[in-house]
């Protein structure tokens, strides 16, 4: 009790100070620069520069619990020095931005602040519209509201797509818009990212699940799914 005491009356320069200490006993502890931004997620960063630890903080956390950003402190710095952190203090974090006020907050912040580049749903070779439609149709009785439907700015090869629920939007990798990808495939993919509107996140403390039991149950019922995945295996 006597240390979370203190804890409570350190500034977040302190705080850093303490835990780099902590990780690195036989090195003299830098100057340290607590900075809080404004950024468009949850997303924190640290760099030593110069003898200087400079940390910026998204300002989401500005006035958080010392003992949040202690946990805080422990992750970036366990990065910096590729140490992992003890699992008490990444629990720590994750249940504090899992609260549903957090939730709330960081969904406001990314619709916001945060900017949504994509490209519009009719592609060289596939519609995305079109093709929501038909599996909005066949597989949700037609009853799922369209997002905002588009191809990526960047053809990734290791996300094939995703949901953002902040700004409602389904965005599928540009490197599928091509002839030689089997439509199957392409509907396999944005079919998986539907099932997110239908099935949202569920959080659960430190836990975040993507994709629950129901999600993976449904994902099953795609006519071709086991086709679909092994056409995305030879991308």
């Amino acid at each position: 009790m006597a240390l979370e005491s203190l804890i409570l009356f350190e500034t977040p320069e302190q705080i850093f100070a303490r835990v780099f200490r902590e990780l690195k006993p036989r090195t003299a502890a830098p100057a340290v620069s607590v900075e809080f931004c404004r950024f468009a997620n949850a997303n924190s960063f640290i760099r030593l520069e110069d003898g200087c630890l400079h940390v910026r903080i998204t300002d989401v956390l500005e006035g958080a619990p010392a003992l949040i950003i202690e946990a805080l402190a422990h992750i970036l710095l366990g990065k910096l020095y590729r140490k992992a952190p003890p699992r008490a203090y990444n629990d720590r974090y994750r249940r504090y931005l899992n609260r549903k006020d957090m939730r709330r907050t960081l969904h406001l912040v990314r619709q916001t602040r945060g900017r949504k580049r994509i490209l519009a749903p009719q592609g060289r070779v596939y519609d995305l519209e079109g093709m929501f439609e038909d599996l909005n149709f066949r597989y949700f009785h037609g009853l799922m509201a369209r997002p905002s439907l588009g191809w990526g700015v960047r053809t990734s090869r290791t996300t094939l797509g995703h949901y953002d629920a902040s700004h409602n939007a389904i965005v599928l990798s540009g490197i599928l818009d091509r002839e030689k990808v089997p439509r199957l495939a392409v509907e396999y993919v944005l079919f998986h990212e539907m099932l997110h509107l239908r099935f949202p996140v569920d959080h659960r403390g430190a836990r975040r699940c993507v994709h629950t039991r129901e999600f993976k149950q449904a994902e099953k019922q795609f006519e071709g799914y086991q086709q679909a995945k092994d056409m995305l295996k030879h991308l």
